[in-house]
Parts: C-alpha cells; sequence; structure tokens
C-alpha cells in the first residue's frame, strides 16, 4: 500500500492541477468541495474532496478542518465553488471565484427538525417547498436539457419558487426559538440564502443543486471509516488520499480501475525509478481520463 500510494501520489497531483488549471483557464468549471474526519491511534485529521461533476476527483490529506487547506488547494481558483456553509470555504481562491450553496444541506436541517419537534408543522412546509425546486430538477433531467435549456427553465420556474421557500423560512424563524432545530436551521438557511438562490435560480445552468457528488464521494470513506486506524502515520495520509482519488476518478469515468492499474502503475514506477525517461513518459499522458482517450483512440484504429 505505501508503494502503490507514493508512486500514485504523482498521478493524484496531475489531476489536483489539472483540476486547478481547467478552472482558471475556463470559466465554466464547477468544483465540489466536502470534508470528512478519519481518527488513528489517538489522532484525528480530514480528507478533503474536491471534483468536478463526472469528471475528476482529487482528495486532500489535511491534519486540521481550518480554512488554510481549502485556501492551498484553491488558491488562484477564479471557477465556481460549490459547497456547504462551512466557514473555511469562505474568503477563498481568486477574486473571480464564485459560490454556491447547496440545497441538500438545507433541506436535510429542516428534515431533522420536523423529526425533532413532529406536532410543527413549519419545518415540513419548508421541505415541502424546497421540494418543488427538486422537481424542476427532476424535469430537467429527465428532459435531458442542454446547461442553457436547464438554466432557461430555472429562470423561468424558480424565481416564485424561492420566494415561497424563503417566506416560509423567515416566517419560521420569527417564531422558533434559536438554539431550537427549527431555528437553527433558520439561520443556516437565510447565511446562505444568496449562494442557494445562486444554486437554484441564478442562470448557472452548469451548476447542480446541491454538492451530492461530492458527498457521495465521501461516502465509502464513511463507511469504511474504521478501515482509517490503521493508517499508521501522518505521511501515510497523503497516500492514501492518492489512492483514493485515482480509483474515484476511475470510478466516475467509467474507467475499469484494475486494467487502468495493471497498465499504468509499472509505468509509474519505471518513471519514478529512471529520472532520464521521466520526459519521454509525461504524467499527463498517465491521468485515467488520458488513458481512457488513448485507449478510446487506439479502439478506433483498424486492425
Amino acid at each position: 500500500m505505501q508503494v502503490y500510494g507514493g508512486v500514485l501520489t504523482t498521478s493524484a497531483d496531475v489531476c489536483g492541477s489539472g483540476l486547478n488549471s481547467a478552472q482558471t483557464s475556463d470559466c465554466q468549471c464547477v468544483i465540489r468541495s466536502d470534508g470528512l474526519c478519519v481518527r488513528w491511534s489517538g489522532h484525528q485529521a480530514y480528507l478533503w474532496e474536491y471534483s468536478r461533476p463526472g469528471d475528476l476527483v482529487v482528495y486532500d490529506f489535511q491534519m486540521g478542518r481550518a480554512r488554510e487547506g481549502p485556501a492551498n488547494f484553491l488558491e488562484g481558483f477564479e471557477g465556481r465553488l460549490q459547497s456547504d456553509g462551512y466557514a473555511a470555504y469562505g474568503k477563498i481562491g481568486g477574486p473571480g471565484l464564485l459560490y454556491f450553496g447547496c440545497w441538500a444541506h438545507v433541506r436535510r436541517k429542516f428534515f431533522e427538525a420536523s423529526q425533532q419537534d413532529p406536532r410543527n408543522a413549519r419545518s415540513v412546509s419548508v421541505v415541502v417547498a424546497i421540494g418543488k425546486l427538486y422537481e424542476v430538477e427532476r424535469q430537467a433531467r429527465e428532459g435531458q436539457l442542454t446547461f442553457r435549456e436547464r438554466e432557461e427553465l430555472r429562470l423561468r420556474e424558480c424565481p416564485a419558487l424561492l420566494a415561497v421557500v424563503k417566506a416560509l423560512v423567515l416566517e419560521s424563524a420569527a417564531v422558533a426559538l434559536p438554539k431550537s432545530g427549527l431555528g437553527k436551521a433558520c439561520t443556516y438557511a437565510l447565511k446562505q440564502w444568496e449562494r442557494l438562490e445562486s444554486s437554484a435560480g441564478g442562470g448557472h445552468g452548469m451548476v447542480e443543486i446541491d454538492n451530492n457528488w461530492a458527498e457521495n464521494a465521501m461516502r465509502p470513506i464513511a463507511l469504511g471509516r474504521k478501515n482509517w486506524m490503521q493508517i499508521g502515520s501522518e505521511k501515510a495520509g497523503p497516500k492514501i488520499a492518492a489512492i483514493l482519488s485515482v480509483l474515484e476518478t476511475c470510478k466516475r469515468l467509467g474507467v475499469n480501475g484494475r486494467e487502468y492499474l495493471l497498465e499504468v502503475l509499472p509505468q509509474l514506477s519505471y518513471r519514478a525509478t529512471r529520472p532520464e525517461v521521466q520526459g519521454l513518459i509525461p504524467l499527463e499522458e498517465l491521468t485515467p481520463a488520458a488513458w481512457q482517450q488513448a485507449r478510446a483512440k487506439a479502439e478506433e484504429i483498424p486492425a
């Protein structure tokens, strides 16, 4: 594991640089981010996930949850960043960075509030109203709309729906106890409102309504949380993150991870031990995306 992790770190680094370079040269790029706590041998650390929907996934290992981790990774980022309301994402990236909120986090908070106090119908009314925003997303998905068409659909349907949601949240905030589940949900939603409005109806058709892509990429790690007790040392963290980055990227791209590793690992290892051949085997050609493209081109060539 340690050897493979060290070798794959180079491939993961290239994926990370690709994620960052695309965002500054292409303003249409969207990055979603999420974080997860892992523990081992009495220590605590975090894996941050950065990704584009259906594309690159990069996990970044950090010993803390402070702003420094996302700030370093997203330095100079001027694309679109979608995340939850965690404060560490504030004031990072380049001056052109655009923030977008996650409606799944908001809906979850109101749903949990309804579970805590089933007799209070206000939480349920907000969940139902948010559900109508997701109905618009369902229409776009089932209609296989382009980004531009989804943008037009949202601009047509969502302003009125957003107005209803905000009115319900404001009404609930006026009567809910600040420390109650409903009160906390209202505070969260109102603090995030500008970013939430941008996600659902702000004229950005390529931005999803939530960052569930990122959350789904973190789920296997959460399910296997006990396995991370065996990481052993802080130095192993980045190697684990590299392995996860490559495998999750393969999963997103529909690449057979086993086939990819069987072909690429020997090349990465050879490249790492023979500096004189590094220029002959560019790392950019050994990423899952590049490998997939090369495979596709090879299959097009008649025998």
